[in-house]
């Protein structure tokens, strides 16, 4: 269900993508997300629309990624379930 949901939401346009984001990452995760996170996916989305799926992208305070501050484009991508709000279907 939360990927069909994250999907609606990123197809419509009457929501934002912040307030799309946030709602994926607080309803669609266990535990949810932090909300501070959603600037990081914005980037890593950025990135992967761009082909740049290796582009380290930095971290929140208190956020870290296998001990580092940065984390690759597609760590962020998959970890958080971000296929449906990529421009491009061919995840």
């Amino acid at each position: 269900m939360g990927a069909v949901s994250a999907k609606a939401m990123a197809e419509m346009d009457t929501v934002d993508l912040r307030t799309a984001l946030s709602w994926h990452l607080t309803s669609n995760h266990y535990p949810p997300v932090p909300t501070t996170m959603i600037s990081a996916c914005i980037e890593a989305l950025d990135n992967a629309n761009e082909g740049s799926w290796e582009k380290l992208v930095g971290l929140p305070e208190g956020v870290k990624y296998q001990g580092l501050t940065t984390a690759p484009t597609h760590a962020i991508i998959n970890q958080h379930h971000l296929e449906s709000f990529l421009d491009d279907d061919e995840y």
